[in-house]
């Protein structure tokens, strides 16, 4: 059978069977949660609450200025006691709202089910997203209710749900698919009205074929919504290459989904739509995958926000060995923490905890030509051109050379002989042409 995909990309040993058989279990809470004021791209969140407060769970107990914002909300009911720089899985410190667990589980009186969904007008749908904090799940935390909103001169004629997840360990979306379809269907009927869009994907790959089924016997009679089966293959779940593989749209570069006629979202943000609009629940929980080689007990849980990754490691029984290092997100596209002790957000999806081994640390060695990192690229860039010119300092040239395009999946260091940390390097270059922008910026605003 032929399966939908894209050109580039590679073959990744998806250490799944670890976890995909499992089903989701409810993590403890814990008795203090670490709530950052950033979950979001956007500027973060300024709290709403002081340090003595009584909070109740799905309080909002932080929101943001501006449009690209998603508040903040308990997720427990507690006492705030402390408001606090800690790290942050993304790497930084950021400010976090420290609640003490009282273990009543009072929810907030704004939490209330919505006795007729069928009958709220895409307004009052995108409002409900944007109050209950919901971002993209996958890892991206893009604000949901952005991607919803109107732009004049464009409409998409497509919403395509990502049930992907290439990444390898990751199985957390997979298990939502198989025992919350439902969920995920309601989801995505509410995000077709709030767009005014006629059609849905739901797209899932051909390494999950439980998956497949269900959602083809559930939408057997849905004219609006259908199944796209892609090709096993990394960064199968990249949007740009999603959107090709199920529509043959290509987004130009430099621009947006809705460029090119489609808006993406992820499966588990589609089933947090769902609990938001019908029951009235804010983002306060997610599922997450646990997994790695130095995991003694892989799980895939269903975590409350501002639960340390340490709290599950822990819950899972601790390490099988030396911890080699830590990685928020997933083997791929993660982010490696120094410290376990850094809070779950809306965001993150794994955790892989991966074992110290005897190998020796891989040297780096000069560029042979061989043009594997061309051939895998999924965005048809040139890998080396451009660790040359960041070794130069050249920034302005490896801007010319499409630098910006690089979505960093890794998949050219993957097949690079000589090992070379090219994703490193061509980030650096990324980084500097920003700060090269805003400078350009800021000494043209004073002219």
């Amino acid at each position: 059978m032929s399966f939908s995909t894209f050109k580039g990309g590679i073959h990744l040993s998806g250490y799944k069977e670890g976890t995909q058989g499992l089903a989701i279990v409810e993590a403890q809470v814990p008795r203090i949660v670490y709530l950052p004021v950033s979950q979001h791209i956007g500027a973060p969140c300024a709290p709403l609450v002081q340090v003595g407060d009584e909070v109740k769970k799905g309080q909002k107990i932080a929101e943001g200025k501006g449009f690209v914002t998603a508040p903040i909300h308990a997720s427990v009911s507690g006492k705030v006691i402390a408001i606090e720089n800690r790290p942050h899985p993304g790497g930084n410190f950021v400010n976090c709202i420290v609640i003490e667990n009282d273990f009543k589980e009072t929810w907030a009186d704004t939490v209330k089910p919505n006795p007729h969904p069928e009958e709220l007008t895409p307004e009052e749908i995108r409002k409900i997203i944007f109050e209950a904090g919901i971002v993209g799940m996958g890892g991206a935390t893009f604000p949901a209710h952005v991607k919803l909103a109107p732009v004049e001169g464009k409409k998409a004629d497509y919403i395509i749900l990502n049930g992907v997840e290439c990444e390898p360990y990751i199985t957390a979306d997979h298990r939502l698919m198989v025992e919350k379809p439902e969920r995920v269907i309601a989801g995505l009927t509410y995000i077709l009205k709030s767009t005014g869009c006629e059609k849905g994907i739901i797209a899932i790959e051909e390494n999950k074929p439980d998956a497949v089924i269900l959602f083809k016997r559930l939408l057997a009679q849905n004219k609006r919504i259908r199944v796209q089966v892609l090709k096993e293959k990394y960064p199968q779940g990249s949007e740009k290459h999603l959107i090709y593989a199920c529509t043959n749209r290509e987004v130009p570069v430099g621009g947006l989904p809705l460029d090119a006629g489609v808006i993406v979202h992820n499966v588990g943000t589609a089933a947090a739509i769902a609990d938001a609009v019908e029951l009235g629940i804010p983002l306060i929980q997610r599922v997450l995958t646990l997994s790695g080689d130095c995991i003694k007990n892989p799980a895939n849980f269903l975590v409350r926000l501002g639960t340390l990754f340490s709290d599950l490691i822990a819950e899972s029984g601790g390490y099988t060995g030396e911890v080699e290092k830590i990685i928020a997100g997933g083997l791929m596209m993660g982010k490696t923490v120094f410290t376990a002790d850094v809070p779950v957000i809306k965001g993150s999806s794994g955790i892989v905890v991966l074992k110290k081994t005897a190998a020796k640390k891989e040297k780096e060695y000069n560029c042979v030509r061989c043009g594997k990192c061309v051939d895998a690229c999924p965005l048809f860039l040139e890998p080396t051109t451009l660790v040359k010119l960041a070794k130069r300092n050249l920034w302005q040239e490896a801007e010319k050379n499409n630098a910006l395009s690089c979505i960093e999946c890794g998949s050219c260091v993957y097949v690079c002989p000589a090992r070379i940390p090219l994703v490193q390097y061509i980030r650096r270059a990324k980084q500097a042409i920003a700060v090269m922008k805003a400078k350009a910026k800021s000494d043209g605003g004073k002219k």
